[in-house]
Order: C-alpha cells, then structure tokens, then sequence
C-alpha cells in the first residue's frame, strides 16, 4: 500500500509538471501562429483514452479509440544495389476525406489523454522532435510550420517548457511561503549542546558536542543544510568549538566523494535526555520515574544526553541498573529491572526549537524568487558532481524508484507540492542540457543558425535526434537499473 501512494504521487506529480512544461512550448507555439498538431497527457502508442479536437467548428470527441490514421502514405522502396531501405512520403489529399475526419482540419489541435501514464508531448507542425515524424519535412515548407519562423521565434518556443517549469517552481515555493512559513533548526539552537556524529563525521575529526562554526568561513544557518553544503561548496577547512575552544578540521581530498556515498546522516543535534512521556509497560514508570525527569547517569557511567544513554544501557539486558535522574533540584537514583532489549520505555521529550518564519504575501515574492534561484543553482552544481568521474557520484544516479521514495508513505500536500517544485526544478536544468531531442539540443543548434545564420539541414537534425534518443535511453536505464541493483543489496 505505501509503495501505490508513491507511485500515485510520483505520477500525479509527473503529469503536473509535464503538462505545464508542453503547455509552454504549446502557448509560445500558437503565439508565433505555429500549428500544434496534438497535445496530449500520457503517451498513447496505438490508441488514446480520450481525444478531442475542434473540427470545423465543431468539438468532436472519442473515447477508447484507435489514433487518427496519418495525413501520409509511407511508401517503401530497397535499394537494388545497397539493400537498404528507403522511404518516400506521398501526402493525402485531404479534399478527397470526408468533412467529419479529423484531419481535414489542420487549424486546429488535437488534445487528448494516452494509456501509458509517463508524461505527455506537444507536437509541434514542421518540427523534428521525439516524435521522428519526418514525412512532413519533405513537402516545401508551409508559413504554418515551426522550421518557416525566424530563428528567434523557433528558440523562444524551445525554451518556454524549461520557464514554465521555473515558474511553476516559483510559484509553488512562493505559495508555500505564504500559507506555512519556513520552519527549520538553526545551527545556533543545535550549538547549545553540541552535534552527534557518525562513523564518517569521525573520520573527518568531528566529534560528539562539537559546535559547528563555520565551513571555510561561511556560517549555515540552517543546521540540516550543512552537509549538503559542504557536497556542494566543498569547503577546505570546518571550523568547531570543542570545550570551549575553536579548532579547524582540515576536510580530505576525497570528502566529497566519501559524502555523496555515504546512506547514513553524518551528524545530528544533540539533546538532554528528557522523559516527555512513557510506553505501554514502561520499566522506568514501574521504578518510578516521571515525566520531566532527566537521565544523567547509567550506574557509574554519565549519561546527560540521550545518544550516550542509548549506548551505554546496551549493555544492561536482563539486568537490574541503578538509573539516576534530576528531579526539580533533586538527584535520584531508581533501580530498573531491564527486559531483554534493554529497552526503558520512555519517550525523549522534544529540548529543541524550531526556527518559524513566515511571511506575507509582498515579503514572500522575493523570498520565492531567491529560493526558486538557490534550489536551481544547487541542482546545476550536483550535475557537475555526476560529470566528475573522480568522486564516483554517477553510481547514486536513480530512477522512477528513487524519485518516487522521495514522497511519503501517506499523502501530504504541503509534503506533496514540496516535491512537486523539487521535481520541476529538476525537469527545467535537465531539458536545458546541450543533448540533442531535449530542449536544450535544439537551443544549441537554434543559437549556432544565429551567431552563423546557416541553418542546420533536416537530415542533420534528424540523426541528431536520433543520437540523442540514444543518449537517453543510455541514461534511463542505467539510472534505473542502479535502482534494480540497490533493491537486491
């Protein structure tokens, strides 16, 4: 059940953010007076859910139907002497169809709904796109079609997909800020006492009540920032306070390989050990312990915050411990009588607090634009993470599975519409990479028709599309057989 509501939001999100990204080449398109043959959500090999299109002023519509058979006739020839083979298009006179077929109206667009739920397209008249609908171009080309507008135009409907989902994230993040605010753990409340480590922050010399300062002399104030900060800024020298005194952590040169694979939290806020409430058959109620009193010590050993009680009561299975707690001014000491988990039955009452900012609607306008700007600018800086062979950061790239484990088991909105803006930051810098049949392919090759005013040939663009399918089909199931092989570890 928790993996369908993944895959439930992982889709709906998905949907959202490819029908925003179509409808920026589609509104673009139609502005610049470019015919968009289909728009549709999901794609639909064969069939379609639904469609409908306007057909001489008439809406239409259609349900569980096969696709519109084409406005081309494909004819095949082999070549006598190479034996390859060729194709030629003769195209349909559509006077000849009858006034109701769809195709006798090419003005206007034909929406629809396909069966296989993976995003969507926008296909545009006189364009070679994912599509590979050559036929087409080998009619003289029409005022109508996308290759007839100036190359101006032509770029700014590559590029409106990747703004739309900009601004979508824009103005997702600016709703968020407005209706919940900002809450986060300062790094100043985590310093009252200190960070505990792991295996990793020990290895860079980072030790349990350490006071985080400063990375290369930057202070994060947001304190569950700071390792990914210090991925992404890879900063030489960490600055702590340890009893009382500053000391500089030099990082090694292999720390941000080492982060990037390390599954585990480097570090977390410490905190007392307070009892905030008890279990079902609590051991520590039974000895009488109550709420409010805090753990300092586990027989000889001094216990005063939790990680160094859970520890060191470890030890403790099936044994009676003397436990001494504080108690108003008071220091006590209550025998326990241990089960065989070592387990006391308490629950740590929460000793630290939330950072809360909210903001109105004027103050979250440029708070969400300097937002939507940071998230962009961190994703364009894990990317050149992933190109750099040296720290092996390509070996986390994931899939379907791992986009989708990033929502929560239960549906959110808040949660939901975070991820949502994650999500589309995410399709912006990834359709804007240089890779020929992504947005940021043709920009490419729409910039060199500017500054050299030749415009590549259609046979050109076709083998580049058709190499940078290649490309992402490479990337698709490399990523997702990196999830396939990490379910089985």
């Amino acid at each position: 059940m928790e993996v369908l509501m993944k895959a439930i939001q992982l889709i709906f999100a998905l949907t959202i953010l490819v029908v925003v990204h179509e409808f920026g080449h589609f509104i673009t398109a139609r502005i610049f007076k470019t015919r968009v043959e289909q728009f549709y959500i999901f794609f639909n090999p064969r069939f379609s859910i639904f469609r409908c299109k306007k057909v001489h002023g008439r809406w239409r519509f259609a349900f569980f139907s096969k696709n519109v058979p084409d406005k081309y006739i494909t004819h095949e020839r082999i070549d006598p002497v190479t034996n390859k083979k060729e194709y030629t298009y003769e195209a349909i006179d559509l006077s000849t169809l009858p006034e109701d077929d769809w195709r006798t109206d090419e003005d206007h667009t034909e929406f629809g709904i396909g069966w296989i739920p993976l995003g969507g397209f926008c296909k545009i008249a006189g364009m070679i796109d994912e599509s590979m609908d050559v036929a087409q171009m080998q009619n003289e080309p029409q005022p109508w079609e996308f290759r007839s507008k100036p190359a101006w135009q032509r770029l700014i409907v590559m590029v409106g997909g990747v703004v739309m989902n900009v601004v979508l994230a824009y103005f997702i993040y600016t709703g968020l800020l407005i209706s919940q605010g900002e809450q986060y753990i300062s790094t100043a409340e985590v310093n009252k006492y200190g960070i505990m480590t792991d295996s990793l922050a020990r290895e860079f010399g980072f030790r349990d009540g350490d006071k985080i300062i400063s990375l290369d002399g930057q202070y994060v104030e947001k304190f569950y920032d700071i390792p990914m900060t210090m991925i992404l800024e890879e900063p030489e020298t960490v600055v702590v306070e340890r009893d009382g005194e500053r000391i500089n952590l030099q990082m090694p040169e292999d720390a941000t390989s080492k982060l990037i694979n390390h599954n585990n939290i480097l570090f977390s806020h410490r905190t007392p050990f307070v009892i905030g409430d008890f279990a079902a058959g609590s051991k520590a109620k039974d000895a009488g312990m109550i709420k409010g009193d805090r753990i300092i010590k586990v027989g000889e050993k001094s216990t005063p915050y939790y990680n160094e009680f859970t520890e060191e009561i470890s030890q403790y299975a099936n044994k009676e411990v003397v436990i001494s707690v504080v108690r108003e001014n008071d220091t006590l000491p209550i025998t326990v009588q241990l089960s065989d988990d070592a387990k006391i039955g308490v629950f740590i009452a929460n000793n630290i607090e939330y950072e809360t900012q909210t903001y109105t609607f004027f103050e979250a306008i440029p708070k969400g634009f300097n937002k939507t700007g940071k998230e962009l600018g961190d994703y364009w800086k894990q990317l050149k993470l992933i190109v750099n062979p040296s720290n092996k950061a390509y070996e986390n790239l994931g899939g379907f599975i791992t986009i989708g484990s990033i929502f929560p088991d239960t549906f959110n909105w808040i949660v939901f519409w975070r991820m949502t803006a994650f999500l589309s930051i995410i399709l912006a810098v990834m359709n804007i990479l240089p890779i020929p049949a992504l947005d940021g392919g043709h920009v490419l090759f729409l910039l060199f028709e500017i500054i050299t005013r030749r415009k590549p040939s259609d046979k050109f663009m076709t083998i580049a599309q058709t190499i940078g399918l290649f490309i992402l089909f490479f990337l698709l199931i490399y990523a997702n057989g990196n999830d396939i092989v990490r379910l089985f570890r």
